[in-house]
């Protein structure tokens, strides 16, 4: 079961990445075994917990751990078979196919609902879809089976929603487990928190993360290498790097930060209008990601020595003196609020863009003459 499908040609997913296959309809799982085997031992003791907390940063096989062991819960009522090694699932089971189409009757996903007035996907999970669990658990469930919930990202529950979902929590019905798939557990209430056992999947090594983009998509080493370094551990990010032009924004991106504290202001036009063109969502979208994720990184580099990947130790050491760190942390902010603003106000973007950058380039002269 699913929330009202948006209008037609429209994506079902609100975070379905384009031209990739989503989490339930992914049946490799790469380098999360140990996850996977903290639930597939609880499942097969009978000491499974009613909800259960996924986190860890975005990208890294959260939801489709979430997704595939609720296709092996709900094919194995029972129990796992005799020595299931793993959570694996024939991919022509009845089961895998129900839940690809979300039309299993034991599965309910919640997830930030389409707005048809609005016309685009709400940005929180709303009360009135959490409301749907009335139903779905009010239903008996036939010959013992389970029923899975999936909330697909509970850091997106609004406050109203929380609290909905907390009430679930708090009596669930037995054989009904939840799995709530969080890239930021610290948004979620304590309360809510406090009713699932955490389970943390950390990010890709290097070796399983070319491995899961490998299967996906044709890159060469070169490629791979620095998408690789940029994804820090996460496929998501790998594969929206291929998918929108990733490497050569960022590398123009690197280009106008060799110049602070005085940017070359024809290359930001130039990038702004790359990632404004109509279409270019994804891009827009992408810039403001790697410019906040390098600026973390440089700050992070000030501080600690760590952090920085390739030019970026440099430019780190040239731009930030570890005494005039909050500046730079303070444009790490902002650029980040201007990437949801962005969306939420339907402001001008290559405005946004250029008024970005000029702040970049303010701070880096400002922090360059109080050295």
């Amino acid at each position: 079961m699913t929330a009202s499908e948006p209008e037609e040609g429209r994506f079902l997913d609100p975070d379905r990445l384009n031209g990739f296959p989503h989490p339930r309809e992914t049946h490799r799982l790469v380098g999360q075994e140990e996850a996977e085997r903290t639930l597939l031992q609880a499942f097969a003791t009978g000491r499974m917990h009613h909800a259960w907390l996924l986190a860890g940063p975005e990208g890294i096989g959260k939801a489709t751990l979430a997704y595939r062991f609720a296709r092996f819960v709900l094919a194995n009522p029972d129990g796992p078979p005799d020595r299931s090694p793993d959570l694996t699932l024939a991919e022509t089971s009845p089961v895998a196919a129900q839940v690809a189409a979300l039309s299993h009757p034991g599965l309910l996903v919640l997830q930030r609902p389409w707005q048809d007035q609005a016309k685009r996907y709400a940005t929180a999970i709303t009360v009135a879809e959490v409301r749907r669990l009335r139903a779905f658990l009010g239903r008996t469930a036939e010959g013992g089976q389970w029923r899975v919930v999936i909330v697909d990202r509970a850091d997106e529950l609004n406050v109203s929603a929380a609290n909905a979902l907390l009430k679930n929590l708090e009596e669930p019905p037995a054989r009904t487990v939840f799995l709530l798939v969080a890239s930021a557990p610290g948004r979620l209430p304590v309360t809510v928190r406090s009713r699932c056992r955490a389970l943390r999947l950390r990010p890709l090594a290097p070796d399983a993360l070319a491995d899961a983009v490998r299967a996906l998509v044709e890159a060469d080493a070169a490629e791979l290498a620095s998408a690789a370094a940029l994804a820090q551990g996460s496929v998501r990010h790998a594969l929206e790097l291929y998918a929108n032009d990733g490497i050569e924004i960022y590398r123009r991106l690197l280009d106008v930060l060799r110049k602070l504290p005085r940017a070359d202001h024809g290359a930001v036009h130039a990038l702004a209008d790359a990632v404004t063109v109509r279409g270019a969502d994804d891009k827009f979208e992408l810039l403001h990601t790697l410019l906040g994720d390098a600026l973390a990184r440089l700050v992070r580099q000030a501080a600690t020595g760590t952090g920085a990947i390739g030019e970026e130790t440099d430019l780190a050491a040239r731009l930030i003196r570890p005494q005039r760190l909050a500046p730079w942390a303070e444009l790490w902010e902002t650029v980040t609020r201007a990437k949801a603003d962005a969306f939420a106000l339907n402001l001008d973007r290559k405005n946004l863009i250029l008024g970005t950058f000029f702040r970049l380039e303010e701070t880096a002269r400002s922090t360059a003459s109080e050295a």
